[in-house]
């Protein structure tokens, strides 16, 4: 079994920042050979990878092609993919699917092929192998029950990052070599922030999309790998394309709740409540439509009508089929009083990728040597202006496994294994003001819902630009004062990465993809990553 948590600091070959699909996925090919950790911001299970419901795209069905996958996406992402990012991760799908099912990941059976394929839009295949509408929770499942059966797996909760180590934080001074050392993390039960060492470090810290008003993330997703690497000195991009899902559930209650893009794939019809089908009117490919297309679509007549809602409509299919096919999501609509096969459900846009992030090469290294990004935390170049259904878990297993080869096929494991200054709090205290922390992240939240959504225009986003400068200097001021804590720290990355999205969608002087500005509506010629770049590491 997996070793317990140290109650003290510890050294490992490999320290990874995450246990979803893509941290998870990179210890078990590390593990044969390195001694890792894995860290999580909260339980084991508590990130983005459990709640996806949809699937995971791959070419297995006969006709399919690679080429014909790797089309899909790039048209999705509106030509600025790197298609060789799109090919790595399209050809390697199959083989990536082929070890989930090994480690006991119940994808359901076709009948005739071995897994059951549904349809997602921007697919112009069915290519999505499930299990029912609760496939990341299968797969988190099997990653977490393999790694905890790994003698050289550290599963190590609770823990959330404060910021990389670098050489401004060894015990004998900065020696002048920049890279990455580890990381410091902050211990949830007991308060104090520990060290973890290694000289290969993975972040795989998911999204940002808690940085919206609206999300159907986890609350978790504050954008915590961004704003570290960022604070250490690597490049961003492309962090203006955060995508909104079309379909969260409206409900008074429930925030986040996701209503698949598989039901759109499997006949779902997207209404107004007179009943009036508004897709077609939008796009050809109608509900079939990339996200993008049908969550401005939905935010149009919501504001055209001034609706709080739009319906997602499964009344005409076969109600056998409908609780068949989606029962994670008919038990839950049930227990809230609708019933999907008798009454349509009522839907909102909200934030739910962010497409961009630190940069990456095709074996996930950043600028930082000695620190990886992988997942959704990481920009490799495979979504483009526009993530398409159900290629992001498949990206966390391929650029996993590419992580974990790169680090063993290096001779990073054998670099010396510096001494790490402990955490500095001589100079803070505890604060008696946290409604400086609650307030600041409310404020936050609904600007960049109402000033940088799902349609944008340079007077908002200015207004946006504004407000972040102010937080960034309260909050600043606060952390350089008090002692951290969770809250504290999640909106000190918040306000960290609110600042790049607006300075990148600022910098974006047309519409691509999920970046849709009235002022700029038309396309340029040619399709270039924004990228953001440092001055300088700031200090801790």
């Amino acid at each position: 079994m997996a070793k317990s948590v140290p109650s003290a600091a510890q050294e490992y070959d490999v320290v990874i920042i995450g246990s979803g699909a893509a941290g998870l996925t990179a210890a078990l090919n590390l593990a044969d050979r390195a001694k890792v950790a894995v860290l999580s911001k909260g339980g084991l299970s508590a990130g983005s990878t459990a709640w996806a419901q949809g699937g995971i795209a791959a070419v297995l069905e006969k006709g399919d092609t690679f080429e014909s996958h790797v089309e899909d996406t790039m048209v999705a992402g509106a030509g600025l993919n790197d298609r060789r990012a799109v090919e790595l991760v399209v050809e390697n799908a199959p083989a990536a699917i082929a070890r989930l099912a090994d480690l006991g990941v119940p994808f359901n059976p076709g009948e005739r092929e071995r897994f059951h394929l549904t349809q997602e839009g921007g697919h112009s295949r069915r290519r999505i192998v499930h299990v029912d509408d609760a496939t990341g929770w299968a797969v988190q499942v099997a990653l977490e029950r393999a790694a905890r059966a790994h003698p050289n797996i550290t599963l190590v909760p609770d823990r959330i990052g404060v910021d990389l180590i670098t050489e401004r934080h060894l015990a004998n001074g900065d020696d002048g070599a920049r890279r990455c050392h580890g990381v410091y993390a902050l211990n949830r039960e007991s308060g104090q922030v520990e060290r973890f060492a290694a000289p290969a470090t993975i972040l795989a810290t998911g999204g940002a999309s808690r940085v919206y008003l609206y999300s159907t993330n986890p609350d978790g997703a504050t954008g915590d790998g961004i704003a570290m690497a960022w604070r250490a000195g690597c490049r961003v991009s492309n962090l203006e394309f955060n995508q909104f899902h079309p379909t969260c559930l409206y409900h008074p209650q429930i925030k986040n709740f996701l209503i698949t893009e598989a039901m759109r794939g499997e006949g779902g019809k997207l209404r107004l409540p007179d009943g009036e089908r508004f897709m077609p009117r939008f796009d050809a490919r109608e509900e079939l439509a990339p996200r993008d297309v049908v969550a401005r679509a939905i935010d149009h007549e919501m504001k055209r009508l001034g609706l709080e809602h739009v319906l997602l409509d499964v009344t005409h299919l076969d109600p056998d089929f409908v609780v068949g096919h989606f029962p994670t999501i008919y038990r839950r609509l049930i227990e809230l009083g609708i019933d999907p096969t008798k009454q349509p459900i009522p839907v909102v846009p909200a934030a739910h990728y962010t497409c961009g992030g630190v940069d990456i090469d095709l074996a996930g290294r950043t600028d930082l040597p000695g620190l990886y990004a992988i997942g959704e935390v990481s920009q490799s170049g495979l979504h483009g202006a526009n993530r398409m259904a159900s290629n992001s878990l498949l990206e966390c297993l391929v650029f996993g496994q590419a992580a974990a080869d790169d680090i063993l096929s290096s001779n990073l494991l054998a670099a010396p294994r510096p001494d790490v200054q402990p955490w500095d709090e001589s100079r803070v205290t505890d604060s008696d003001e946290e409604i400086v922390v609650t307030h600041n992240w409310a404020e936050l939240r609904r600007f960049m819902w109402d000033y940088v959504g799902i349609v944008r225009t340079t007077k908002r986003l200015e207004r946006a630009a504004h407000r972040v400068a102010l937080l960034k200097g309260e909050i600043a001021e606060y952390y350089a004062n008090f002692r951290v804590n969770p809250n504290l720290l999640e909106l000190r990355n918040l306000v960290t990465v609110a600042d790049l999205i607006v300075q990148s969608a600022l910098a974006r002087k047309e519409s691509r993809g999920l970046h849709y500005t009235l002022d700029y509506p038309g396309l340029l010629p040619q399709a270039v990553d924004t990228i953001l770049t440092p001055d300088l590491p700031e200090t801790s």
